[in-house]
């Protein structure tokens, strides 16, 4: 044994994998999968009968839930697939600047503003005009694998 110390220097972030492995199988239609590297959300799941070598596959539709893009992938119904950790945390709206930033306020009273304004343009008119009428707005934001938009919007009332 030696009395030398060693150090090793970490360059992974500290902290929860972006995603976590479920069996192919086991995913359903409305649950999250990752494909080609983007977190989706499944549309459709169907699944081929054993075949000569061996393996039932599992066919996935899905939808990336930051873009819109449809994706498909095929995988054996025995292995693995990633499965992004989504969440989704409410946050109300403070202001929104000249270049398309949001400013939020977080539960702990501090302030985000890192977020853009969504891309969708439904959603970006409803904020645009609700935040002109002065009202009170609570916005969803869905994170996963190290991304963040907003993704829905909901009226509190007035401000006081």
């Amino acid at each position: 044994m030696s009395d030398e110390e060693h150090q090793f220097e970490s360059k992974a972030d500290a902290g929860a994998s972006k995603t976590y492995p479920q069996q192919a199988g086991t995913i359903r239609k409305n649950g999250h999968l990752v494909i080609k590297g983007r977190p989706c959300k499944v549309v459709e799941v169907s699944t081929s009968k054993t075949g000569k070598h061996g393996h039932a596959k599992c066919h996935f539709v899905a939808i990336d839930i930051f873009n819109g893009k449809k994706l498909e992938d095929i995988v054996p119904s025995s292995h693995n697939c990633d499965v992004p950790h989504v969440n989704r945390t409410d946050y109300q709206l403070i202001d929104i600047s000249e270049d398309g930033f949001v400013s939020l306020l977080t539960e702990n009273g501090n302030t985000k503003d890192d977020l853009r304004l969504p891309t969708d343009d439904t959603l970006l008119g409803q904020i645009k005009s609700g935040f002109e009428e002065g009202k009170d707005l609570v916005v969803s934001v869905m994170s996963a694998m190290g991304e963040e938009q907003i993704c829905g919007l909901k009226d509190i009332g007035p401000k006081n």
